[in-house]
């Protein structure tokens, strides 16, 4: 199986497994409980991660607060922002963007309706990018919260953040950023930014780790009570050895981002070049999407048009990529990001994401390119 499908989900590096193991047989304390030694040394290690994770994205390690992953963490920025706003201003209005995740979509839609907020949903042109214009213009006395996502995890598209900051900066307006595709990627700061979040399994570190990163001062309602842990914002029992991973691999990320850029760019570039010459050679026409924007460096969103992208990819079947968002496939529904760029629904259902990793080598791409080249000629043919 050649798996093409990291903006889903990527592999544990093996360097973050190893910093995790002890923590689930050998330093298993409670970190809040500090009565003992044993207590002491799994706190340690959540501080040492808050620290790694705060390194990677130039933040103070006071400020991150550990979460079960991004999804939780969007919650928390959306609705536990939110209210102590609205109730402090007796008005509200959110933006955000028609291609943002699910979970940001369904969080601001959830806070505008229970708090009677308005909420303007904004428009991006044909490579999804939003106009730092538009959000200008759709900003009002009342806005309290912005959402803009750093980078797409359909298309790789990356939005213009240090515009849309320096926009937000001269109006109250909180300014989101769900960053989880970018941290570890891409040089990501919170400079101009009050809230982020971010993902351990996204940059190779275990499922169900996360974290919000939010500027200090900022008044946040938790959304789980019962516990002082994390300073109050959240209660529970920390996850020790998933935060100690997602630290371990922001650190594994800082040490190797720009190696990591060049190298996933060129394999992209020559992934790219190939399904040029595929559909040159197929008569078949592949569409790169988001291709004159800025992307990720390993990203690729094609439509083969004319082609149902499910059957091409459970037909060849050794190609582990996605033909929608992981968290909405099976539902049916066409990719509403692709929806938003102006994309069809015929040339949607022929859309597959790509998206290769930091352990994807050359020769898996030209087995891939193989792959879905002779099953081309196939359908083309029959």
């Amino acid at each position: 199986m050649i798996y093409f499908d990291n903006n889903a989900t990527t592999p544990v590096e093996p360097t973050v497994l190893d910093r995790m193991l002890p923590f689930f047989s050998e330093h298993y304390g409670n970190p809040s409980n500090t009565a003992h030694a044993m207590g002491w040394a799994a706190g340690e290690a959540v501080e040492m991660a808050r620290e790694d994770v705060a390194a990677l994205i130039s933040a103070e390690p006071e400020l991150v607060t550990f979460t079960s992953g991004a999804t939780e963490a969007i919650n928390m920025a959306v609705c536990g922002v939110v209210d102590p706003l609205v109730r402090a201003r007796k008005a509200g209005h959110l933006i955000t963007v028609a291609t943002e995740h699910k979970a940001v979509l369904a969080a601001m839609e959830r806070a505008a309706g229970l708090a009677g907020m308005s909420l303007t949903v904004l428009p991006v042109d044909a490579a999804g990018c939003v106009s730092p214009n538009d959000i200008a213009r759709a900003l009002t006395p009342e806005t309290v919260l912005t959402a803009v996502m750093w980078a797409n995890n359909e298309t790789g598209t990356v939005q213009p953040i240090a515009e849309i900051a320096d926009v937000l900066s001269r109006h109250r307006s909180l300014f989101l950023t769900d960053a989880t595709q970018a941290v570890g990627k891409l040089p990501v700061t919170m400079e101009g930014i009050d809230l982020l979040t971010l993902s351990a399994h996204k940059l190779y570190g275990p499922k169900g780790t996360g974290a919000l990163v939010a500027r200090r001062g900022l008044r946040m309602d938790p959304l789980m009570i019962g516990g002082a842990q994390e300073g109050g914002r959240r209660a529970g029992t920390l996850n020790v050895p998933g935060i100690v991973g997602l630290g371990a691999a922001c650190q594994v990320a800082a040490e190797h981002m720009e190696r990591d850029y060049r190298d996933m760019l060129a394999r992209r570039d020559r992934f790219e070049a190939g399904l040029a010459d595929l559909a040159e050679r197929s008569g078949t026409e592949i569409i790169l999407n988001s291709a004159e924007a800025e992307r990720l460096p390993q990203t690729t969103n094609a439509t083969f048009r004319g082609i149902k992208a499910k059957e091409m990819i459970a037909s060849i079947g050794t190609i582990a990529a996605s033909t929608g968002s992981a968290c909405n496939t099976g539902k049916g529904a066409g990719s509403h990001v692709l929806k938003a760029m102006g994309v069809n629904a015929a040339d949607g259902e022929g859309t597959v994401r790509f998206s290769m990793g930091r352990h994807t080598t050359s020769a898996e791409i030209d087995q891939a390119l193989e792959a879905i080249g002779a099953w081309l000629g196939e359908a083309v043919s029959a």
